[in-house]
């Protein structure tokens, strides 16, 4: 499986991104996918996740201004980025798991989101 994102960039404060992923090779259909972002200096932090049935989890800092979603017959997640802070400056990665015939993780490679004031 190979995860390919895109979308990061430079945006000022208070401007919106969208970044997507698309997966290739063999998903079960039982799996998560989410975003983790990493910010020089800091632990990879979860961003947000989405089940294959659409349910939704996001870290407390972006509730409200990020939205995760996916198209499962393109086997693409998307996250939707409004409202951005400096803050959010960081390298984004996206992330499957999988739970078909035993579990498997697959990362991807980052994209770097840049918010300046």
């Amino acid at each position: 499986v190979q995860l390919q994102a895109s979308g990061g960039g430079l945006v000022q404060a208070g401007g919106s991104l969208r970044l997507s992923c698309a997966a290739s090779g063999i998903i079960f259909r039982s799996n998560v996918m989410g975003w983790y972002r990493q910010a020089p200096g800091q632990q990879r932090e979860l961003v947000a996740s989405i089940t294959s049935s659409g349910s939704t989890n996001y870290a407390d800092s972006v509730k409200g201004r990020f939205t995760i979603s996916r198209d499962n017959a393109k086997n693409t997640v998307y996250l939707q980025m409004n409202s951005l802070k400096t803050e959010d400056t960081a390298a984004y990665y996206c992330n499957v798991k999988s739970y078909g015939l035993g579990y498997a993780e697959y990362w991807g490679q980052g994209t770097l989101v840049t918010v300046s004031s």
